[in-house]
């Protein structure tokens, strides 16, 4: 048989040009919807990607004098000091079981609260409601710990000045008595976060087809049958993204809730202590990044795991439901 004759050099740098002109077109004729993810690009690069050159930090012991770059590298040391403390297993304890409590509460309530808010008749009272319950999530911890700090105050808050007094009750020393605090931080991590998970779910609500409604209505379908059978399972896909992305969090803690808002009391450390208020008062201590960096390392490196996981776990039961 007679072999084809490769192409020549010159048509194969005609078809590479002319690749490169037809990718040029194309990204001229949609160059303004270029410049508007530019930003968002931008940013992402700028927050995301470019702080994981500090990834280094982890395994240096850093001093002023050397600087980063200079600073001798101590290989997986700075690891040690996670792993080889009594506290560990306390913090560990704390941050994932606050962390799945939060995360399964919240959950349950966002999807409540978003199917209630839906269900409104009137659309001014959605909107109104709907815009109370998401101002907590704009307040910043120092703010609520205070608002915290004015119903648990020892002597002038409003529980023990008020309430436990109505009722002939002694005092609490609130901050001194460690069994509440797994309620009250519960309590206010849902107050402060619930509203805005509800608004991904009313988004989620309103983008399923009326027609689903009608037909069930001409069934005979009660609210609950529409809800249990039409609502629920339309925001299913939207319920399992959220879930495996928040476990991705699943060994980080709120710093603020669990410092600010407990007012850094040491009687409630056995409750209250997780890994980023535990890490946060040693490096204050110490004055160390490269333990700092370490402890960071591992938290996302196990968040990545999780999420992975996760995912797995869900594409294993519905592969269309998974994340990727």
């Amino acid at each position: 048989m007679r072999e084809t004759a490769a192409p020549p050099r010159a048509a194969l740098q005609d078809r590479a040009v002319g690749a490169g002109l037809r990718k040029w077109r194309q990204f001229w004729k949609f160059r303004y919807l270029t410049l508007m993810v530019l930003p968002t690009v931008i940013v992402l690069i700028l927050n995301n990607y470019l702080p994981m050159f500090g990834l280094f930090i982890a395994f240096k012991k850093i001093n002023y004098i050397d600087g980063i770059w200079h600073s001798p590298w101590v290989g997986f040391e700075n690891f040690t000091f996670l792993f080889n403390n009594g506290s560990l297993w306390r913090i560990v304890r704390n941050t994932v079981g606050y962390s799945l409590t939060f995360m399964i509460l919240n959950l349950v309530l966002s999807v409540a609260l978003a199917v209630a808010i839906n269900e409104l008749r009137s659309r001014l009272a959605a909107r109104t409601y709907q815009t109370f319950l998401i101002m907590p999530h704009f307040l910043s911890m120092v703010v609520v710990s205070y608002l915290v700090y004015a119903f648990l105050h020892p002597t002038s808050g409003f529980i023990n000045s008020s309430i436990l007094e109505w009722f002939g009750k002694e005092p609490i020393s609130w901050y001194m008595d460690k069994q509440y605090w797994p309620f009250i931080l519960t309590i206010v991590n849902a107050w402060k976060g619930v509203g805005m998970g509800a608004v991904v779910y009313i988004a989620a609500i309103s983008g399923i087809d009326p027609e689903y409604y009608e037909a069930a209505v001409i069934d005979g379908a009660s609210k609950w049958r529409q809800i249990w059978h039409i609502t629920l399972p339309s925001i299913r896909p939207i319920i399992i993204i959220m879930t495996i992305l928040s476990m991705g969090h699943v060994f980080n803690s709120d710093f603020g809730l669990f410092y600010q808002v407990t007012m850094d009391s040491g009687m409630l450390y056995p409750v209250t202590d997780t890994v980023d208020t535990y890490v946060y008062r040693v490096m204050t201590q110490l004055n160390d990044i490269g333990m700092s960096s370490a402890a960071a390392l591992v938290q996302s490196v196990l968040g990545f795991i999780m999420v992975l996981l996760t995912n797995g776990v869900v594409r294993k039961i519905d592969s269309e439901q998974a994340l990727f």
